[in-house]
């Protein structure tokens, strides 16, 4: 298509950057179907001309869309377009406001006369709620050799020991050596079902230990506020009485947990990655919450969710590497690293709360499958898991990237937990707040939800509220393609959002 034909307006007086208006209007002529599959852009020189912006604001929106999905950019080559729209939706498409784009091709129908045209098909939701991986990353032949060779191997009558198999349990603790840089031995490991159920077993061994001092054995855990809801709801069905403790970009406020009325029996933290703000506890924090569980008598649980994926700076070790008291219990998962479908993770922990979970399961039982025990095993043992790390960390920070190209400089907006995980979160300033249109959190994860994009509000993570605005967006499980259209949306959203 000739250059002039395009359906382009740029807003110079938008606060949004011209490469991101020039991208949005040719994803929209691509999903419109005014662009089809395999046709050839114009040259970056040629487009430039014809809207009269520079050559480089053309070359970073092509660059754009080819990170999505919709172009297909080879040096020397043309750039085309890779995006194929069913034939059925090139007729009449919805806009984002949810009327046709142009009238259907057919004549309009007698007056009266029933219309029994179908409707138009609403488009899929997106979902970017956070903490799923992206299926397209989970296919790797190393973990399918590896589950075929345990489904050849196992020919065993007995059932798996509770607390996991040796095989598994050594190669965990190889793994948590090299990749937190914690030396354990094998049967300072517990096999799990997952983080929920190592909360759970956590919260039944704390009874234990707490029962044999106290005459009410329900333990008090102090949680991070905001923090994961999922763990308060486990932690409470097993008993356990929570105490939020307030929690900012710095981590977990130290003053404020040691001036927790009842001193907590424990105390659960995401010093890697905080969930959900995004953060690492400093050095100097983490000494200093050492410092307090020793004096208080304390246990420290340590959820290292997502310490995989670091973006441009080095992890720190893990919390418990500096725990000389045994009073750390380090909880992870592989659900991020191999598939969420086989539901394994792993207790690291010491002293009377390692004796105290290993009697827990000795009274559940194993939680995990001994086949999926030898599968893993085998798997962390041939380096396949460390490859796999390697290859989807790249993946992710493509992702990362999208995110802050889309919503990085937006007036009012400013984005927080880059450095990991996969996730983001969007603060909003008290500006963004205001205006007839109710683009507060709340009503922009509506609006969203209205142009079919899912997101959380930060809200949904706090206990106490204290007026914190922000969403919070997943970026692991959809597509380049989709956190595309998502971003596009929520881009919109947020800079509308400014202005009034």
């Amino acid at each position: 298509m000739n250059a002039h034909e395009l359906p382009i307006l740029l807003d110079r007086a938008s606060e949004l950057p011209l490469a991101a208006q020039l991208a949005t209007a040719l994803r929209r002529a691509i999903l419109d179907g005014v662009l089809r599959h395999d046709e050839v852009l114009p040259s970056t020189r040629m487009l430039a001309t014809s809207v009269r912006v520079s050559r480089g604001t053309v070359v970073a929106a092509y660059d754009q869309l080819a990170g999505e999905g919709y172009l297909l950019a080879r040096p020397g080559s043309a750039t085309r377009v890779m995006v194929e729209r069913p034939e059925t939706l090139t007729d009449a498409v919805v806009d984002s406001r949810g009327s046709l784009s142009r009238d259907l091709a057919r004549p309009p129908a007698p007056r009266g006369a029933q219309d029994t045209s179908p409707l138009p098909t609403p488009p899929p939701m997106i979902d970017l709620a956070p903490g799923h991986p992206s299926t397209q990353t989970l296919v790797d032949p190393a973990w399918t050799a590896a589950w075929r060779w345990a489904v050849a191997a196992s020919g065993r009558s007995d059932s798996p020991p509770p607390s996991g198999t040796l095989e598994l349990r050594t190669a965990i603790a190889e793994h948590v050596r090299r990749a937190r840089g914690l030396a354990c031995r094998p049967e300072d490991v517990i096999v799990t079902a997952g983080t929920s159920d190592a909360l759970a077993s956590i919260g039944l061994a704390l009874a234990t230990v707490v029962g044999e001092h106290q005459p009410q054995p329900a333990p008090r855990i102090a949680v991070e506020d905001p923090g994961y809801p999922t763990a308060r709801r486990v932690l409470r069905r097993v008993g356990a009485r929570l105490q939020p403790v307030r929690t900012d970009e710095n981590g977990i406020d130290l003053a404020a947990l040691a001036a927790v009325t009842a001193a907590p029996h424990a105390v659960l933290v995401t010093p890697s990655h905080q969930y959900p703000l995004g953060s690492s506890l400093s050095v100097q924090a983490r000494l200093d919450l050492l410092d307090w569980a020793r004096a208080s008598g304390a246990a420290v649980i340590e959820d290292d969710y997502d310490s995989e994926f670091r973006f441009g700076t080095s992890p720190l070790p893990a919390l418990a590497t500096l725990d000389t008291s045994g009073r750390v219990a380090l909880v992870g998962s592989f659900s991020k690293t191999v598939t969420p479908w086989i539901r394994c993770g792993y207790i690291v922990a010491t002293g009377d709360l390692g004796a105290a979970l290993h009697e827990v399961r000795n009274d559940l039982g194993p939680s995990v499958s001994g086949v999926q025990q030898a599968a893993l095993a085998h798997y962390l043992g041939s380096g396949g898991l460390a490859r796999n790390v390697t290859r989807v960390r790249r993946e992710y920070a493509h992702r990362r990237a999208l995110v802050i190209g889309a919503l990085g400089s937006l007036p009012g907006v400013r984005l927080s937990g880059l450095d990991g995980g996969l996730h983001v979160v969007v603060h909003l300033s008290p500006a963004t707040g205001a205006g007839t249109t109710g683009t507060d959190a709340s009503a922009l994860v509506a609006h969203a939800a209205a142009r079919g994009v899912r997101v959380a509000s930060l809200a949904d993570y706090a206990v106490v509220d204290r007026g914190q605005q922000g969403l919070v967006l997943g970026y692991g499980a959809p597509t380049d393609l989709e956190l595309g259209r998502a971003l596009e949306v929520l881009a919109q959203l947020l800079a509308h959002s400014a202005r009034t």
